[in-house]
């Protein structure tokens, strides 16, 4: 049978669909690159937000009209009812099924609708088989679910409660992966900062291990919950001091406005923030800064929204997801109707937030005109000729060459001629 796998979603979503594909070949079944040369397409999802939700379910919709369809990943297990109510599917199982995804899609040509959500406490093997996705970037998932209790958060009725793996498991995946030519490296989870909270370790400890390796790789270290980085930000800093690791962190912090994050069960507050922020920069004055926002949260009013666009201005993230707010299925905030903000209101506030964004992030990147370094090519251009690879504090740079030789997984030498609001541009220095 030809299966072609289609991923959405997060870093670890996509590591998992990499894996359904492996476990699918391993078996037997002919893994095809698009959805027209398959017989049976399986769908991994995502739903951690209401527009995405709508995706999914449109596009498993086109699917199932003409081909078998097995639903995978978490919408499943976030929202069932719709799911079923407006999609035929022949097929549906959660995030991290692994090797379960074989016995599923066996069943299918059988005539069976299989339904298998039930409870799924084990982490599936970190040395399943895998269809590559980069011949650089490899993703490895460090554990699945998380500590926390957002109450705007739908992703812990899929995933649950934090389980991580064990360090010398991920310790041997980077370096299996290494010696097959990979050298980037995703250290990701719904949270890293809170990694091995269940067993007696931490992420600092992990990244400890993980460059003890020998070798010239590069770490990107993954999304890390302000409260659970603040409980171990000396040791974390120590741990970010090896030249391998990029000079970037993913710091969400949803709300300028302490209140607003007191209703959002966020276990921190700006000040933690800012205190996390102002101690890399003082150790790693070039590091990258991403976070996240919501607009629109119940009960945010003009005056918390403002403090989040004075935040935004103080601290001057290099990257902000602006996320509107949408009641998601099985969150306390979706029980806050009497509070909701009006939704012309919520748009509104999201453009002037994303505007700021992107007007912050155009000035950072005009700071890198000029300067030379190494950037890991990781990727192909979209503009023939041209590659894009990855400075140390993990800025995509585009780059040409003329050169017949392929120049991804390469380490080359860029000075930085401009600057844009996602990249910057670079000229290879020979």
């Amino acid at each position: 049978m030809h299966v072609f796998v289609k991923s959405f979603g997060c870093s670890t979503s996509l590591a998992e669909g990499a894996v359904l594909a492996g476990c699918l070949a391993g078996a037997g079944f002919e893994v095809v690159c698009s959805v027209s040369s398959a017989e049976l397409v399986v769908l991994n999802t995502c739903g951690v937000k209401g527009p995405t939700e709508d995706r999914m379910i449109e596009v498993a919709r086109r699917i199932s009209m003409k081909k078998s369809l097995v639903v995978a990943g978490c919408l499943p297990l976030i929202n069932f009812e719709r799911l079923q109510k407006e999609v035929r599917f022949d097929g549906v199982v959660g995030p991290a099924a692994g090797e379960r995804i074989v016995g599923v899609v066996k069943r299918v040509p059988k005539g069976e609708k299989v339904v298998a959500l039930e409870s799924q406490n084990e982490l599936p093997r970190l040395d399943l088989p895998r269809v590559q996705m980069s011949p650089v970037t490899s993703i490895v998932p460090v554990g699945l679910g998380c500590l926390g209790s957002c109450a705007y958060c739908c992703v812990v009725a899929a995933r649950g409660h934090l389980r991580s793996y064990d360090p010398g498991d991920v310790v041997e995946r980077v370096r299996k992966d290494l010696s097959l030519g990979l050298r980037e490296f995703w250290i990701t989870s719904q949270d890293t900062a809170c990694y091995g909270r269940d067993s007696g370790t931490d992420l600092a400890e992990l990244l400890h291990a993980i460059c003890s390796i020998d070798g010239d790789f590069r770490v990107r270290v993954g999304m890390m919950t302000p409260n659970n980085a603040l409980s171990m930000l000396d040791e974390l800093i120590g741990a970010f001091q090896d030249e391998r690791i990029f000079k970037f962190i993913h710091l969400p912090v949803q709300s300028g406005d302490d209140e607003v994050l007191e209703r959002m069960h966020r276990f921190y507050d700006v000040e933690d923030f800012k205190r996390i922020v102002e101690a890399f920069r003082e150790r790693f004055p070039a590091v990258s800064l991403a976070t996240d926002v919501i607009c629109g949260f119940p009960g945010e009013s003009e005056e918390a929204f403002q403090r989040t666009v004075e935040l935004m201005n103080e601290v001057r993230p290099d990257v902000v997801n602006v996320s509107r707010f949408f009641p998601r299925p099985k969150t306390a905030a979706a029980s806050m109707q009497r509070d909701f903000v009006p939704v012309p209101e919520i748009r509104r506030r999201s453009g002037v937030a994303s505007a700021l964004a992107r007007k912050i992030s155009l000035e950072n990147n005009r700071r890198w005109i000029g300067r030379t370094g190494q950037i890991l090519v990781d990727e192909v251009g979209k503009i023939p000729g041209s590659w894009v690879g990855r400075n140390f504090a993990y800025k995509p740079v585009a780059v040409k060459s003329s050169s017949a030789s392929k120049l991804v997984g390469n380490l080359v030498s860029t000075r930085i001629t401009g600057a844009f609001q996602t990249y910057l541009k670079g000229q290879i220095v020979r």
